[in-house]
């Protein structure tokens, strides 16, 4: 496949697609974006006018029949990642699905299996696994710096945040609130530089106290969906880690705090780090000390995401996050959701592949 031109289909031609998909998929040497597809024609259309595409489709499962297609993006809301991932994949083709990997675990699990089946690679569109701080951690842990991570923080907290685009308001179609959509981004990166270790346990508690009200004032984003909002606006976790590790978890869409935060802490028994600014905390020569990049590497990680995909596809190396990786967060999500509906901790099983 390295010797041929890579040729990609969008399943979901919207923002997400428009904005980082094709374009991360047209700067890559040797790949060709050839379908888009959208329920909404004149979005198809809209995106194959503005990125040159030839091909337009309302129907993936259509577009899935060009044997000309190597590999696809899903860039549709959460409630359509399981259906065409599957139909994809079983027809051959590798897919990047954007995040979280599913709705729930049961879908992702599928999603997953499936994969393996047809040997096809599944990657979920974890941008944060390629941030240029986040990649600096890594390499601080990875050297020993840190230790043991025996406790970390990570937070994805917006003082009013709802989008006033899209289906963000809508449990059915988007899963969640917060949590599902921007806790998914802060768990992940957090996760990972910890080690990825397997959570055993997970308690929290979701809220909804001002998504569905006319008189909370808006952000900069205007007016949401209130009348229609079902989805929590705050939701808080702790999971306990198979290691003996463990980690909090905060997320708003709105909360009155002063300003918003993106960002994470990893406690460790030799240092500890900090995604913004960021930073290592130590000791050294008998005296403390804090360490901070003087200059990082520029880089779009939506497109370095879309580079490892294309790179793994070829055979070159795996994807950035696999829907095995991918999975492990929506576990921890739903049993956020579950145990605030149970009001008592989840006990999480190993899962199964």
């Amino acid at each position: 496949m390295s010797e041929k031109t890579l040729k990609i289909g969008i399943i979901g031609s919207g923002g997400i697609a428009q904005g980082q998909h094709i374009p991360g998929y047209q700067k890559v040497p040797g790949v060709e974006v050839i379908a888009t597809c959208d329920v909404r024609e004149e979005t198809a259309r809209a995106a194959a006018d503005k990125f040159k595409i030839h091909h337009v489709f309302t129907d993936y499962k259509e577009m899935l029949r060009l044997k000309d297609i190597d590999a696809v993006s899903v860039c549709t809301p959460n409630a359509f990642h399981h259906d065409p991932t599957v139909a994809a994949l079983s027809a051959g083709k590798h897919v990047l699905v954007e995040k979280p990997i599913a709705m729930n675990v049961k879908q992702g699990l599928s999603m997953c299996k499936t994969a393996r089946k047809n040997k096809k690679h599944l990657a979920v569109g974890l941008h944060f696994r390629f941030e240029p701080h986040v990649l600096a951690l890594k390499r601080m842990i990875d050297a020993g710096e840190v230790g043991f991570p025996y406790f970390a923080r990570a937070q994805a907290l917006r003082r009013r945040g709802v989008p006033s685009w899209g289906v963000f308001y809508s449990k059915k179609m988007n899963g969640g609130g917060p949590l599902i959509d921007i806790g998914v981004h802060i768990l992940f990166a957090t996760h990972y530089l910890m080690g990825m270790p397997r959570p055993i346990s997970v308690s929290g508690k979701a809220f909804t106290l001002f998504g569905n009200r006319k008189d909370v004032v808006p952000g900069a984003w205007g007016q949401w969906n209130w009348k229609d909002y079902d989805v929590e606006d705050n939701a808080f976790g702790f999971v306990r880690f198979e290691n003996g590790a463990v980690l909090s978890l905060e997320s708003s869409f709105i909360a009155n705090i002063p300003t918003d935060i993106f960002n994470l802490s990893i406690f460790g028994d030799k240092g500890g780090v900090q995604m913004e600014p960021c930073s290592y905390f130590g000791q050294s020569n008998n005296q403390l000390v804090t360490i901070q990049p003087n200059q990082l590497p520029k880089s779009e990680a939506h497109h370095a995401e879309i580079k490892a995909f294309c790179d793994a596809v070829r055979g070159n190396g795996r994807p950035g996050v696999t829907g095995e990786e991918a999975l492990v967060i929506t576990q921890m999500l739903d049993g956020i959701y579950a145990s605030s509906e149970k009001g008592a901790e989840v006990k999480l099983d190993k899962l199964k592949f």
